[in-house]
């Protein structure tokens, strides 16, 4: 029988490809390993057009571990993050930065609304502490997505630096460095790239990745120490999660060989599209307005019945062969599906359907 798709931010269903490509042991001072890490952080750099001016640094662990390595490393111990939330990855981003004792400060908004620009130049105007902005450029607890290159433009204009965590929209989402400037973009192996879990990066702006010796919180994640390593030896410097990196390199192979950054794009929207509308045909709704939603993972409220009980309504899906993911919102009842992964509209198509079967089923309709 088939897997059960994930219908997911990431872990995310993987091609048969990507599964093969972990088969093989490697071993992590080999030099075919080596070239194989070089090739990835090459590609990765390539997506985001940033050969000129910034480095990629890997890491062992989730997009979380690069999220608090980002913040240790950038962020001067004596510096002040000003994070930008609406949503749960912003609240961690911010919690990340105080556990580790850097100063912080926080612009919230509500679940459903960006940052205002004109709003966030006033806050670092009215605060020269600030040193560093944080951003979640699509924030996976809704899939709203924030207005990367205006924030940027009025975090550059001020005289900041920007940390932005991209997990949910690198590979899919446009994002050029020779446009856009940003200190640290962050991501990870397991969401648009369509790899498996277990390697985050940060595309680092170089000259600011070299100033920061000895800022590190954690001898773990000292990005400082991992770069100047992996320049000189070509190795990590602990133990690589090998079999992560060589499906990465797999997947990012039928990335390039599918068109890149616009190709996956087209599909993610062909997906969203075919998601939005055969759900909206069963009659649930979008939390956010259209014109706030990325084509990543959507946020639909649940049904509008006495009864509804998520768990139940999972476990229903899942034994149709699908798995779709809770909502993150505290005060209104929602349920997310993710539009990436190796998935077209066939299996968007097939999950609408098994949602209908299963509001049928329970009487939610």
């Amino acid at each position: 029988m088939r897997e059960p798709i994930l219908l997911t931010p990431g872990p995310l269903t993987t091609s048969l490809t990507t599964k093969t490509a972990m088969l093989s042991d490697w071993g992590s001072w080999d030099a075919s390993f080596n070239t194989l890490t070089a090739g990835v952080c090459a590609d990765l750099i390539a997506i985001a057009h940033a050969a000129d001016t910034h480095v990629c640094v890997p890491l062992q662990g989730s997009g979380t571990f690069a999220v608090e390595a980002a913040i240790g490393n950038l962020v001067p111990r004596d510096g002040k993050l000003l994070v930008l939330v609406n949503g749960a990855y912003g609240k961690r981003m911010a919690r990340a930065a105080e556990v580790i004792g850097r100063q912080i400060a926080i612009y919230e908004t509500a679940d459903d609304t960006p940052p205002n620009p004109a709003e966030l130049a006033a806050r670092l105007a009215a605060d020269p502490a600030i040193s560093h902005v944080g951003l979640i450029h699509c924030e996976t607890s809704t899939g709203i997505l924030n207005p990367l290159a205006e924030i940027a433009e009025v975090v550059c204009r001020a005289g900041r630096r920007l940390i932005v965590d991209a997990m949910s929209s690198f590979g899919a989402l446009p994002i050029d460095a020779r446009e856009i400037a940003f200190d640290a973009l962050i991501a990870s192996s397991n969401k648009c790239l369509e790899g498996v879990p277990g390697m985050g990066f940060v595309i680092a702006r170089k000259t600011a990745l070299l100033d920061c010796t000895g800022n590190s919180h954690s001898l773990a994640m000292d990005l400082h120490d991992q770069y100047q390593y992996m320049q000189k030896t070509g190795q990590w410097r602990f133990t690589p999660p090998t079999h992560v990196v060589a499906a990465l390199r797999a997947a990012l192979d039928q990335y390039l060989a599918e068109g890149g950054q616009p190709a996956r794009l087209a599909r993610y929207t062909a997906n969203y599209r075919a998601l939005v509308d055969g759900m909206q045909k069963l009659g649930l709704t979008l939390f956010l307005r259209p014109e706030l939603q990325a084509p990543i993972i959507v946020t639909f409220h649940a049904p509008n019945h006495p009864d509804y009980d998520f768990k139940r309504f999972y476990e229903a899906v899942r034994a149709r062969g699908f798995v779709l993911y809770p909502g993150k919102l505290t005060e209104v009842e929602t349920f997310r599906v993710g539009c990436i992964g190796a998935i077209d509209g066939a299996e968007v198509g097939q999950a609408v359907a098994a949602v209908g079967d299963v509001l049928a089923e329970l009487g939610w309709v």
